[in-house]
């Protein structure tokens, strides 16, 4: 079960805003890095293990019957992404302590990186298909966060919004992959996925599914040509490029083809899009990258071609490129965060990142610019680097690969001219940047960075080296366990050495040096040749695209929603009975074969009782109190039709429902027209009569067709379980809180945001009271009278009596939290409507919205708690027990679940009734209040 700790434990770091405010900066940083380090500590103890080839899976039941399971899994692959995610993870807390300046809240963005870490661990870590996407799209979701974390910048904003739009596309796409991939391997576990390789390649939905989970990698991997989002995303505080846009999120989708390439992989398709796409992406990026003025816009599109060159590698098909494009992730995510970093500190301590205007700051920080350097030439493929070791293994299988069959020989050349591209642009970040003269009107005057912020820089780079010397000592173990994960089986021989002979692979990287050089030199040319074509601006091309979808969802709204009520219910009932009309027709005769219930005074009485009232509900529909009280006399034969069928759970139910209705409605009521004027016309009246009643009749039809056949229903299963599974023997409480307690989790905390969202909509709501009825007559001065004072304070003992007898006796017989929880809510309402809410403020100091969030926690627990003893969510736990004096009785853990669903009840119902009765009152709140 540790293996849950690890992509649960940073998730604590969104107390983070708790520290900051409390503790300093300093120790804000160490208390979010502490969580985190302590992950990264219980991976390392699963090293050995996962070094000897072992995958470690955790897996806690939640949805047995669905097949859906929260489970991790810890191989090779994910150990040396999660050891990413982590360790340069707390080197970025460690920089963003020193790059944040004292306006910048600190908390929050620790809390917003802290929720992106436990993200993307998730979606390395987890063993479900589902589960991964879940995790999949919360990085979308964090990474629009920190992306705008500097909200008044408008470049933030609209780059935060392109990437969310792209990767949330993307992500919706891969959903559906990978609900396809289920449907064909039977399962949505993640081991088995990859172990049906075979199966899922040999299907006919094999296209259509490797298509969509490639457009959930391409677009959050910044493939071409979904690669535009990137480089406008770097108006992100730079610890976020560093973290973000080179180490982690936009190595999810390398991760993702990576992690799916025993089941994907190995077919033609797999090889012309994944090769093709990579290709394209390493050459457009390395292109673009010469010619940015911009240090992060530079590294962005160093970043898409990099990520471009390990795309192309998986797409190649073949083992050692596979293992080519794992040293490269490494590689990459050290040598491109630290240079990330670097460009902050220039920009941090000079006030821009222009380089035209950065120039000669080796004199001003040599120690910032050695790192820089390092890092940079690692970039470029320099020997005795990381970066030469991986561009060599790359070098040498694109001479091996034959995807384009005679014309394969296009793919080394195009690869060498991309290192070419490679060279000259890490070229130019060195010397225009540390070298070339003076610089040129900066905004501050540069000099070094606080010690501690280049640490993080050092260990990078530092890793850049040893890598490059001895880099079997130091990622051997690491690369042969991840190759393992990714090739599903005998990792091939592959030499980690520095020296392999003088080959071709040298011979294309030497060729890449010298025109590299040769090209900067030139660079002037080419950028005049480059100034021919027009710039397109992507954000300004993305934002015309977003407003063209706007303008058309406007115009279909707009045709739809009219603002007429009756055109809804036109369409809706219309639509309905479309669907219902084939059956119906085919249908030789209406009354099936179940024996009716006999006819007798009492049900014919209450049949033409709630015929009445409906038809007055629609004559006196303009008088609205009239209409309010017929429309309650229909509620109120409802609940009496419930007890007349034995549902009585039912009909308690209906019943306060229909009391905190009739007074929601009629403090509404009491602000508005006591009459609505006379609006249809005469033919209007005869149209809406004649839908009216074809509808009613096909809605009459279908119901007494149902109900006069037999029908294969549920209703036996829960009868016969409920005592056995649930320990209880009403079944409608027992389905609730157990057998159904997510749906009612999930009802509660609906019901709880809805309340939340009204009582912001009302709290600083202005609204005129009447001063008199219809004809003129002022309202009664006595607004509280003093009967209805007295009878209501002796009503609320008896009916809270009544209300927690309901609540304890509901397992076993008619009553639960639900029904509990409105039985107090109407006591409690009647004492503001006979008291008013002045005199009550004083006597009841609840906060509604703390108890709404207490009763939804006191569920959530009680469903938890089920996974301490390996039991799905919400599983019921009971026991007999025998005390002197009472005798034998029952405990059950869903108590505590009803609970928090009576809290929730309650304090949701008095949140809106409270607020809404605050504003018949004289009191006109100016700041947000809280009840």
């Amino acid at each position: 079960m540790s293996l849950f700790w690890i992509p649960l434990l940073p998730a604590l770091g969104v107390l983070a805003p708790l520290f900051s405010a409390k503790f300093g900066r300093t120790n804000c940083a160490f208390a979010t890095a502490f969580a985190p380090a302590l992950a990264l500590l219980l991976m390392l103890f699963k090293a050995p293990a996962v070094f000897r080839g072992e995958t470690l899976i955790a897996t806690v039941e939640w949805v047995p019957a669905l097949g859906m399971q929260l489970s991790f899994r810890l191989d090779g692959l994910a150990f040396l992404f999660a050891l990413l995610i982590l360790g340069i993870g707390l080197l970025i807390i460690l920089y963003a302590r020193y790059y944040l300046s004292s306006k910048d809240s600190m908390g929050k963005f620790y809390a917003y990186l802290m929720l992106f870490m436990t993200a993307m661990l998730g979606i390395v870590l987890s063993n479900n298909l589902i589960q991964l996407w879940m995790f999949w799209e919360m990085t979308s979701i964090s990474s629009f966060l920190l992306i705008s974390f500097w909200h008044n910048n408008t470049d933030g904003r609209k780059g935060a919004r392109m990437a969310l739009a792209v990767t949330g596309a993307g992500g919706l796409a891969l959903l559906a992959g990978l609900i396809l991939i289920g449907k064909i391997v039977g399962s949505y576990d993640l081991s088995i996925v990859l172990q049906s390789g075979d199966l899922i390649r040999g299907h006919s939905l094999y296209p259509v599914a490797l298509v969509l989970v490639l457009l959930g990698a391409f677009t959050k991997s910044a493939q071409f040509p979904f690669h535009f989002w990137l480089p406008h995303a770097m108006a992100a505080p730079t610890p976020v490029s560093a973290y973000l846009h080179s180490a982690t999120m936009v190595k999810a989708g390398i991760f993702l083809m990576a992690r799916f390439y025993p089941a994907l992989a190995g077919t033609e398709l797999w090889v012309i899009i994944v090769t093709l796409t990579g290709l394209a992406t390493l050459l457009l990026g390395a292109y673009t990258a010469l010619f940015k003025h911009d240090l992060k816009g530079l590294l962005a599109y160093s970043t898409i071609s990099h990520l471009g060159l390990i795309t192309l590698l998986l797409g190649m098909g073949t083992e050692l490129a596979a293992i080519a494009a794992i040293f490269h992730i490494i590689n990459h995510a050290t040598f491109k965060a630290s240079l990330f970093m670097a460009a902050g500190i220039i920009d941090h301590e000079t006030g821009t990142r222009d380089m035209r205007r950065l120039n000669g700051l080796w004199k001003f920080m040599p120690h910032t610019a050695t790192l820089a350097m390092v890092a940079a030439a690692s970039m470029a493929g320099v020997p005795l680097l990381n970066g030469f070791l991986s561009k060599e293994m790359f070098f040498a299988e694109t001479l091996l690969q034959h995807t384009l069959g005679s014309l394969s020989w296009m793919i080394p050349v195009l690869a060498t001219l991309a290192a070419v591209f490679s060279v000259a642009y890490s070229l130019r970040f060195i010397h225009d940047v540390f070298f070339n003269g003076e610089p040129v009107d900066l905004p501050k005057t540069p000099h070094e960075p606080p010690r501690y912020m280049k640490v993080p820089i050092e260990i990078l780079v530092g890793l850049c080296l040893l890598v490059g010397l001895f880099p079997a000592f130091i990622v051997g173990g690491l690369l042969h366990s991840a190759s393992l994960a990714v090739l599903g089986g005998e990792v091939p021989y592959y030499s980690l050495s520095i020296w392999h002979g003088f080959n071709l692979a040298l011979v294309m990287s030497i060729v890449a040096m010298f025109l590299g050089v040769v090209i900067y030199h030139n660079r002037r040319k080419l950028f005049k040749f480059q100034s021919q074509f027009p710039e397109t601006d992507a954000k300004l091309v993305f934002e015309s695209v977003i407003q063209c979808i706007v303008r058309g969802s406007v115009r279909i709204q707009q045709f739809f929603e009219n603002g007429s009520l009756q055109r809804y219910l036109f369409l809706l009932f219309v639509m309905v009975a479309l669907f219902a009309a084939k059956p119906l027709l085919q249908l030789v005769t209406t009354t099936g074969d179940r024996e009716q219930l006999p006819l007798n005074g009492v049900a014919l009485v209450l049949a033409v009782i709630l015929m009445f009232a409906a038809i007055a509900t629609v004559i006196w529909h303009r008088q609205r109190y009239i209409s309010l009280l017929t429309l309650s006399v229909v509620g109120l034969v409802v609940s009496v039709a419930f007890a007349y069928f034995s549902a009585p759970d039912l009909a308690l139910t209906q019943l306060s429902v229909e009391v905190v209705t009739v007074i929601l409605l009629m403090l509404a009521l009491f602000f508005l027209p006591q009459q609505t004027p006379k609006e249809s016309s005469p033919a209007r009246v005869a149209r809406d009569l004649g839908i009216a009643a074809l509808i009613g009749g096909i809605f009459a039809t279908l119901n007494y067709a149902i109900m006069t056949r037999s029908g294969v229903s549920i209703s036996d299963f829960f009868i016969a379980n409920s005592k056995p599974g649930g320990g209880g023997t009403n079944a409608v409480n027992v389905i609730l809180v157990d057998f159904r307690g997510f749906d009612t989790f999930g009802e509660i905390l609906v019901l709880g945001i809805a309340a939340l969202g009204i009582f912001k909509l009302i709290n600083r709501m202005k609204v005129s009271m009447p001063s008199g009825d219809l004809k003129g007559r002022n309202w009664t001065k006595d607004s509280h009278p003093m009967i209805l004072r007295t009878v209501s304070q002796s009503l609320l003992p008896l009916a809270l009596l009544v209300s927690a007898y309901i609540f304890l006796r509901g397992h076993n017989m008619p009553g639960g939290g639900f029904i509990a929880g409105l039985i107090t809510a109407v006591a409690i309402i009647l004492q503001y409507i006979a008291h008013g809410v002045d005199w009550i403020k004083p006597r009841l100091r609840i906060n509604y919205q703390w108890a709404i969030a207490i009763g939804v926690l006191i569920s959530a627990i009680t469903g938890v708690g089920s996974w301490m003893f390996d039991k799905p969510f919400l599983t019921s736990w009971f026991d007999y027990f025998h005390l002197p004096w009472i005798g034998e009785f029952e405990l059950a853990s869903a108590i505590a679940f009803d609970l928090g669903v009576y809290i929730t009840v309650v304090a949701a119902t008095l949140l809106i009734l409270a607020n809404l009765g605050k504003l018949t009152t004289t009191h006109r709140p100016t700041v947000e209040e809280k009840r």
